[in-house]
């Protein structure tokens, strides 16, 4: 199994980073788990928004690996409770999916491209999370579906 996390942005705080390296060291049992940062673009000196979301959207599209099934992460997509999340984990497994790749776009949200390549969407809610946060959240979902799915402790 291999996960692999594109992101818009770097994580600059340490206790972001800190974060995501604990729950990448537990993944590590589970299978791959890579995170690509693609940068933030801002949209001045893009030429605007829309500019700005198409250029983050191609270098999003170009980190993603052939042959993934793609999980964007937005606020309309379909909210899971963490046993769902792993049952679809299992089912994409199962189904012959062995790379999923999750998307996390930039502050304005992600291009039309990236939204017709996405395989479906996930959402965490209709808070909105920090993308920095939503990083460290998905990382942990992961590692929490992964115990869920092996019937191990930690979940509850």
């Amino acid at each position: 199994m291999k996960f692999t996390v594109v992101a818009v942005g770097k994580l600059k705080e340490r206790f972001w980073t800190d974060a995501c390296a604990e729950y990448l060291k537990r993944l590590q049992p589970y299978g791959k788990t890579v995170v690509k940062e693609v940068a933030d673009v801002d949209p001045a000196r893009a030429g605007g928004v829309d500019a700005a979301r198409d250029r983050e959207g191609a270098a999003i599209l170009a980190a993603l690996p052939d042959a993934t099934h793609v999980v964007l992460l937005a606020i309309d997509g379909k909210e899971r409770s963490s046993e769902g999340f792993s049952r679809r984990i299992d089912a994409l497994k199962l189904g012959g999916s062995s790379d999923i790749s999750f998307v996390i776009g930039g502050s304005d949200g992600v291009s039309e491209a990236v939204r017709a390549r996405a395989d479906e969407t996930l959402s965490f809610g209709s808070i909105t999370l920090p993308h920095n946060l939503a990083r460290v959240v998905l990382l942990e979902q992961l590692y929490r579906a992964q115990k869920i799915s092996r019937g191990e402790p930690y979940h509850k």
